[in-house]
């Protein structure tokens, strides 16, 4: 409640004590209509006054963000937000910061690729028992949630987001990369959506609970963010349970052809992206379940020759997703995959082609998070990557499989710490394995 808003509040309050106080025998009637008319002008000038104040921008900081969650793609890995740093343009939009900074900083048995974030473990014939730290602060998060001006039937919000996980310049010196940014204008009469431009995908939208950066890609976990036109419509199913569609044409990300192309781009049609979920109450009463089938079509044009001579690679995905609160403070959650060409969804270990041929994959990951305590968080689980072997060619990556187990303290609303110990084993074709276990920690500070 605004101080004008608590004010008048006070006002009414105040009011109807003054009316339903008794007067005292002595004052007549024309005495106390008086006094009480002069109070009320006294007040009057006084809600003036504070009408009249100055505003002031909101700046109490937000809350820290909530760990990892298996939650729409959407919406994860954003920091919750109760009173954050709010302006107003002069188109009338508002502009709600957010981000954190946070440092990383991990120790591995041997090495694991890419460093600062977990991928695979490389082959032992190249790399043997090589231990190595990585010490990070790439994935500081820079944010703006924007939001109207609405009409009676839209609400119109968007998001820009950035981080500095690009890869592309020193490890003190980072590009920033963006994250998410895109439009959203939404008719809550018809449950009716849009999003345009660039944000998680709709395919395989969950987010295991892990504190490592790359959230199990090239282990179980598939689906990224890329640019994209969404169209999404929820259905109420019953009283307490609702279904949502959703389908996007989405821009496929290849790689340079012969003749310089790049082979996504070069296709003829954006990949298209569904998803059907359903949530219902199950086991826990006012936290639904959720099962949902996704999934997603597109293809890469590849160059053989420099006379324009091609082959057209399919890539597609099968998943099927589960979110399940099994109590109050425990929640289950996972994701099944099948597919080939999935490297541009970070599957596959990610390698999408053998040539000209489609690489055939499948895989998922199940992880518990238990709430120990409103502070404090503990989660577990594994994932698994695995390439049909009659794919590759002898040294590619045929099985890749983790499993971790990770802690999340917030010190302070806004300090959080992290920790996560996890092992992870790759195979390959007709090479040594890698196997190595990494021991992580994070402290982030949310604003």
């Amino acid at each position: 409640m605004n101080k004008l808003g608590s004010f008048g509040f006070i006002l009414l309050v105040a009011g109807s004590l003054l009316s339903a106080a008794p007067a005292p025998a002595a004052e007549s009637l024309e005495a106390r209509i008086a006094n009480l008319e002069k109070q009320l002008t006294e007040l009057k000038a006084l809600v003036r006054e504070q009408a009249a104040a100055p505003a002031t921008a909101s700046t109490t900081a937000p809350s820290t963000p909530a760990p990892q969650a298996a939650i729409p793609q959407e919406t994860a890995r954003k920091p919750e937000t109760t009173s954050p740093l709010t302006v107003s343009v002069a188109s009338g939009a508002k502009l709600q910061f957010y981000g954190f900074a946070r440092f990383d900083a991990s120790w591995d048995s041997g090495r694991i690729a890419s460093g600062n974030i977990a991928l695979y473990a490389p082959s032992e014939a190249t790399v043997n028992n090589d231990a190595e730290w990585n010490l990070t602060a790439g994935a500081t998060r820079v944010g703006m949630n924007l939001s109207g001006p609405d009409t009676e039937t839209m609400k119109l919000t968007g998001n820009v987001e950035f981080d500095f996980l690009s890869g592309l310049g020193a490890e003190n010196n980072a590009c920033p990369r963006l994250r998410h940014g895109y439009l959203k204008a939404y008719w809550p009469a018809s449950d009716f959506s849009i999003i345009a431009g660039q944000t998680w995908d709709v395919n395989a939208s969950l987010i295991p609970f892990v504190d490592d950066p790359a959230l199990m890609w090239y282990a179980g976990n598939i689906g990224t963010r890329h640019p994209q036109l969404r169209l999404t419509k929820g259905f109420k199913a019953g009283e307490k349970s609702r279904v949502e569609l959703a389908v996007a044409a989405a821009r496929t990300i290849g790689e340079t052809n012969l003749s310089g192309t790049e082979s996504g781009k070069d296709a003829a049609m954006p990949t298209v992206q569904g998803r059907l979920a359903l949530s219902t109450p199950l086991l826990v009463s006012g936290k639904p379940a959720t099962v949902a089938v996704s999934g997603h079509y597109g293809q890469e044009e590849w160059d053989t020759a420099s006379n324009g001579a091609h082959e057209t690679l399919d890539s597609w995905s099968c998943v099927l997703e589960l979110t399940m609160p099994l109590c109050d403070r425990l929640t289950l959650a996972g994701e099944y995959f099948m597919g080939e060409n999935l490297d541009d969804y970070n599957g596959g270990i990610g390698q999408g082609r053998n040539g000209v041929n489609e690489i055939r994959s499948h895989g998922g990951w199940a992880a518990l998070r238990f709430a120990a305590t409103p502070t404090t968080t503990l989660s577990l689980g594994a994932g698994m990557d695995d390439p049909d072997d009659d794919d590759l060619s002898n040294g590619s990556r045929t099985l890749n499989e983790t499993q971790f187990v990770s802690v999340t303290h917030r010190v302070t609303p806004n300090f959080i710490l992290g920790t996560q110990l996890s092992r992870w084993r790759t195979d390959y074709k007709s090479a040594k394995e890698g196997d190595a276990v990494r021991a992580q920690t994070s402290l982030t500070y949310s604003f």
